[in-house]
């Protein structure tokens, strides 16, 4: 099984500590952080020393005060092509289990964090996945999203079925899954599965402005809509509702909740400070 590197997630260095030739991380502006995978002989292909960096370092950033919001993209005009074909062909059930081939779309699954996918190029098969985990996906016009895994006599095994199932149905999540065809990123919009397009090569910069606006946001409540929407996604209406009724009323315990309104009463800006 492949190690998790410990590391302190106030340590300033963690930055280039977790950084490799493969997956870069940057702070293009307070609070904001940028995953940028970039494997281009590959078209940024996921392997699993790729994948296992990804994870450790959503893991620290998520540990890491003063994070706010996490952008995650590709290099060389792609976003994640797929699964590295060449390195999954041999491997064993045995192989997938011990090497733990889904950490990172458990870790992201799982993070506190939100998470926009900014998308240019190809997101096929764990691609598509990766884009599936996080909150927010901004697409360029020309970007194409599919799962393709039918193709290679397997099933999308990283969530693709029973995201794409959440997001669009079952009708047009069938379509997608048994023909393996790619759908351009404005037709994924209309789907439901991309949150907005924007023209070519304008994916991050836009995915940024989105970050850098939610970033200063109270910490607090952010934290508290991606926690009732991920749990509720799956529950009796009933109960969904009980839990957002239950988060509404905790916060108005905060100081948050105090300096928003208070703020909005005296017409200034607010003064969050997460607590």
């Amino acid at each position: 099984m492949t190690a998790v590197r410990s590391v302190d997630p106030a340590d300033p260095a963690i930055l280039s500590d977790l950084s490799t030739e493969s997956v870069r991380v940057t702070e293009p502006a307070t609070g904001v952080l940028q995953v940028t995978i970039d494997r281009p002989e590959r078209r940024n292909a996921l392997n699993i020393a790729v994948k296992n960096t990804v994870a450790d370092i959503i893991e620290a950033l998520d540990r890491r005060p003063g994070v706010r919001v996490v952008v995650v993209t590709g290099a060389n005009g792609a976003f994640v092509a797929g699964t590295d074909v060449a390195e999954m062909v041999s491997l064993t059930p045995v192989e997938h289990s011990l090497r733990v081939t889904d950490r990172m779309f458990t870790v992201l699954r799982q993070t506190t964090i939100p998470l926009i996918a900014a998308v240019e190029g190809y997101a096929l098969g764990g691609g598509c996945e990766l884009a599936l985990c996080c909150d927010v996906i901004v697409a360029s016009r020309t970007a194409r999203f599919g799962q393709p895994e039918v193709l290679l006599g397997v099933i999308p095994g990283a969530g693709g079925t029973q995201r794409l199932l959440r997001a669009v149905g079952r009708y047009r999540a069938m379509h997608l899954l048994l023909t393996g065809q790619p759908v351009l990123a404005p037709e994924a919009h209309v789907m439901g599965f991309v949150s907005e397009v924007t023209d070519e090569g304008a994916a991050l910069d836009r995915a940024l402005e989105i970050a850098q606006s939610v970033a200063t946001m109270p910490q607090l409540a952010v934290a508290a809509i991606k926690e009732v929407v991920r749990a509720g996604a799956d529950a009796p209406l009933d109960t969904a509702l009980l839990l957002e009724r239950k988060t509404f009323q905790i916060l108005f315990d905060s100081h948050d909740q105090k300096e928003g309104m208070r703020a909005f009463l005296e017409k200034r800006k607010p003064d969050y400070q997460g607590r």
